[in-house]
C-alpha cells in the first residue's frame, strides 16, 4: 500500500505516518514545510498548500489511499484562511483522489462540527449539524466533512473520523496552549458545573485511523459515515486541565468566572479585535467559553462495532507518558 498523509509533519499526521511505516507501507507526506524526522523514516515528501489543486494532485498521484489530516485549526483568525485550508483544500483532496483513481479517503474531522453550544452527553453520530457556529474552525470543518461524506460513491470510499481533544507527547497545540496560559496565570475555571469531557491520547487516535482504513472499501459498512473517537473515560474538564498542568510542573487552576460572564467577555473581545484589527487572538472567545462550560462525551459504539476501535493506552498511562516527555523536554 502507498499512502498519502496530508499534514504528515503535524502531531496526528506524524503519528499516523509512523504507524504506517511500522506496518511496511510506503508513505508520502504533503505539507507546507519539510520535516527531517519523516525523511529519516523513509517518507517521500511533497511540499505545498492545500488550496493549490495542482500541488495536491501531484502529491496524490500513484497512491492507493489518502489520510487527509491537514487543516487550519484554532479559535481565531480570518475566515478566508480557514476556508481555503479546510474547505477548498478538502475539495482539492477529493478531486485528486478522483483524478488519480484512488479508492479510499480517510478524513480527520472533529466533534466540534456538531457542537451547538450545549451539553453533548453520550451523543452518537445521529446528532445533526448546528444551524450556527461561533468560530470559523468548526464551521469550515463541518463543510469539509459534508463534502467528504457526499463524495462517497461507487468509485471512492470515504470515512470521517472525529477525534476529541488529542493530546500526548509531542503535542504542538493543546498541551502547549494550556501550559503557556498556566505559566502566565491566565487560566480560570468557567462556571462551577463539573462538566465531563472525553479526550483521546495520540496513539489511540492514530491507530483508529488505520483501523478505519483497513475496513474502508467501496460499499463497506464504514463508507460514507462519520465516527466519534475518544478514550471512553469521561472526566471533569478542569480535572483534565489540572492533570496537564501538573505534568508540566504547574499549579492547578484556582480562580473561577461565571459561564455567562465568560461568554459576554468573549463576544466583547471578538468585537474589539475585529474592529481594531489587533494581532494575536483574544484571551477569551464565545466558542471557548461554551466549550469549557459544557459537557462533551460520546457514544463510541459505532466505531467499536464497525472497525474494532478500542483505546490501547488508558488516560492514566497517557498522562504518565506525557509527564515523562515534558520532564525530558525541560531537562
Amino acid at each position: 500500500m502507498k499512502a498519502l498523509v496530508t499534514g504528515g509533519g503535524g502531531f496526528l499526521g506524524k503519528a499516523i505516518v509512523k504507524l504506517l511505516r511500522q506496518q511496511g507501507a510506503e508513505v508520502r507526506s504533503f505539507s507546507r514545510s519539510e520535516y527531517r524526522e519523516l525523511a529519516a523514516l523513509g517518507v517521500e515528501h511533497y511540499q505545498g498548500e492545500l488550496a493549490d489543486a495542482d500541488a495536491v494532485q501531484r502529491a496524490a498521484h500513484g497512491c492507493d489511499i489518502v489520510f487527509h489530516v491537514a487543516a487550519k485549526a484554532g479559535v481565531w483568525g480570518p475566515y478566508d484562511d480557514f476556508y481555503q485550508a479546510n474547505v477548498t483544500g478538502t475539495r482539492n483532496v477529493i478531486e485528486a483522489c478522483r483524478v488519480s483513481g484512488i479508492r479510499k479517503l480517510v478524513f480527520t474531522s472533529s466533534p466540534s462540527v456538531v457542537f451547538n453550544g450545549r451539553d453533548m452527553e453520550g451523543v452518537d453520530e445521529s446528532v445533526p449539524y448546528p444551524d450556527h457556529f461561533e468560530a470559523f474552525y468548526p464551521q469550515t470543518k463541518a463543510e469539509a466533512e459534508q463534502l467528504v461524506l457526499a463524495a462517497n460513491d461507487t468509485e471512492l470510499a470515504t470515512v470521517a473520523l472525529r477525534p476529541h481533544l488529542i493530546w500526548g507527547p509531542e503535542d504542538n497545540h493543546l498541551v502547549p496552549r494550556i501550559l503557556e496560559r498556566g505559566r502566565k496565570r491566565m487560566l480560570r475555571r468557567i462556571g462551577r458545573r463539573p462538566c465531563l469531557v472525553d479526550t483521546i491520547y495520540i496513539d489511540n487516535a492514530a491507530l483508529a485511523h488505520l483501523q478505519a482504513a483497513e475496513h474502508l472499501e467501496i460499499g463497506s459498512t464504514v463508507a460514507g459515515k462519520a465516527y466519534f473517537l475518544a478514550q471512553g473515560e469521561p472526566q471533569p474538564v478542569w480535572d483534565v486541565v489540572d492533570r496537564i498542568l501538573a505534568a508540566g510542573g504547574l499549579p492547578a487552576v484556582s480562580g473561577t468566572i461565571p459561564a455567562g460572564l465568560a461568554y459576554a467577555i468573549g463576544g466583547l473581545l471578538e468585537k474589539i479585535y475585529t474592529l481594531l484589527k489587533l494581532a494575536g487572538e483574544p484571551r477569551m472567545t464565545r466558542f471557548v467559553a461554551r466549550e469549557l462550560s459544557t459537557a462533551h462525551w460520546f457514544d463510541l459504539g459505532a466505531a467499536r462495532r464497525d472497525f474494532g476501535y478500542q483505546p490501547q493506552i488508558t488516560f492514566e498511562e497517557g498522562m504518565r507518558r506525557l509527564d515523562a516527555w515534558l520532564q525530558q523536554q525541560s531537562a
